[in-house]
């Protein structure tokens, strides 16, 4: 019974930061664009790649 006076506190803690976290996420505009990654890795961008010329070894 006495270990019940430490954990329900700490998981009171545990999950008000997570809470306050995803609060966080959310104003931060971390959820604005959810296909853009998925749909971005399809599309062909050569402007990234290295020059086929260049290669040291």
């Amino acid at each position: 019974m006495s270990m019940l006076l430490y954990l329900v506190p700490v998981a009171l803690f545990l999950g008000g930061s997570a809470l306050l976290a995803f609060l966080w996420a959310l104003r931060a505009g971390q959820y604005e664009d959810l296909d853009g990654a998925a749909e971005r890795i399809l599309f062909d961008d050569d402007s990234d790649a290295r020059p086929h010329g260049n290669n040291p070894l």
